[in-house]
């Protein structure tokens, strides 16, 4: 299992580096000591208090479907064309940028700053790892 340093594991979660040390100290995260003496956290384990701490905001759109991934975001630029518009979304910490329809701009009333859900269903998705399996942020 790879190991992570808790500056990157607060990276990752999107907290402090002292959250990631309180949830050792509270037994939420278990943690141990790399071959240079840091304090690592195993990267599975990390994994799984990311998913469980997740807070996804609600899907405004009451739309049931079969895609998983869904992300809830506000619009932060719009350039519409004659016939093709570039939306993008901020969904959190995520940046989504979709081509779509001049008319389904107009459809959905999509503006700066209004709640729109980017649906992805894709069959084609890259996974990329940082260099070194993990670059140098991980130990083994």
């Amino acid at each position: 299992m790879p190991q992570i340093r808790i500056k990157d594991a607060a990276l990752y979660l999107g907290v402090s580096d002292d959250t990631v040390r309180r949830w050792i100290e509270a037994g939420l995260l278990g943690s141990t000591r790399d071959d240079s003496g840091r304090t690592v956290v195993d990267g599975l384990e990390l994994a799984q208090l990311a998913r469980q701490n997740a807070v996804l905001p609600s899907d405004p759109s009451g739309v049931a479907g079969s895609a998983r991934n869904r992300f809830v975001g506000l619009v932060t630029d719009i350039v519409v064309d004659t016939v093709m518009a570039k939306v993008e979304l901020q969904c959190g910490p995520h940046r989504v940028v979709s081509l779509i329809s001049s008319d389904a701009v107009r459809d959905l009333g999509l503006e700066l700053g209004s709640v729109a859900v980017a649906v992805v269903k894709a069959t084609n998705v890259i996974v990329e790892a940082p260099a070194g399996h993990g670059g140098p942020a991980v130990s083994r």
